[in-house]
């Protein structure tokens, strides 16, 4: 982390997690082993567990050619604070996310994430409530978009939130931007307008409460 810099954790998808699953064990199998090694030097990459920001972690952008690959990627931009999510609404027209919403789109691979429910008070006070797991419905992957910048010849990634659908809107009023696996490619295509896939993101998903 660079001196001076303020980490401030913004709530909305804050946390994830990756079972060890044959999928992602393939994801993590196709990580070039030099990139790896300079990620764990400095601090090491998680490939299974509960996800926080700040850990390097598996995603998948594409390569010189524009084809799909995977790369360990640390969560977070640094500027004057650590920024790990951006608003799909309006990351095409601000300056930290605009070049990635251009050209430097990602797919952030997980099992589910994590939501606590956000509740106000009598007092008027915001306060958190119960953590919930969520994914899509008949899946037993989350595949979220991000986008992706070079700090110090390393990779880092944020996680775009969008609107939640309905059925979750109680646990919270932002959710992240989730594609099927189908339409990975076409978002993360260096060449492509993101516009023409966000027809296709995915609201309808599970939840489950989090005991323990």
């Amino acid at each position: 982390m660079e001196e001076g810099v303020r980490v401030k954790i913004f709530v909305m998808c804050c946390r994830y997690y990756m079972h060890q699953s044959v999928t992602i064990s393939e994801l993590v199998e196709r990580m070039p082993k030099s990139l790896s090694d300079k990620w764990i030097q400095i601090q090491g990459i998680k490939t299974s567990g509960e996800i926080r920001p700040t850990d390097v972690v598996p995603v998948i952008a594409p390569n010189s050619h524009g084809e799909r690959a995977v790369y360990p990627m640390k969560w977070g931009f640094v500027e004057k604070t650590v920024l790990f999510n951006a608003r799909v609404e309006s990351a095409s027209k601000k300056p930290t996310f605009s070049e990635g919403w251009k050209s430097h789109r990602c797919i952030i691979p997980a099992s589910y994430y994590f939501e606590w429910e956000h509740l106000i008070g009598r007092d008027g006070a915001k306060k958190t409530g119960a953590k919930y797991m969520l994914q899509p419905n008949d899946s037993e992957m989350t595949y979220m978009c991000g986008l992706y910048r070079i700090e110090d010849n390393l990779p880092y990634f944020v996680i775009l939130t969008r609107e939640p659908g309905k059925e979750i809107a109680f646990i919270h009023d932002r959710m992240p931007v989730i594609l099927p696996e189908e339409k990975i490619d076409a978002w993360i295509n260096p060449e492509a307008k993101p516009e023409d896939v966000m027809g296709d993101v995915i609201t309808d998903v599970y939840y489950e409460k989090v005991v323990g």
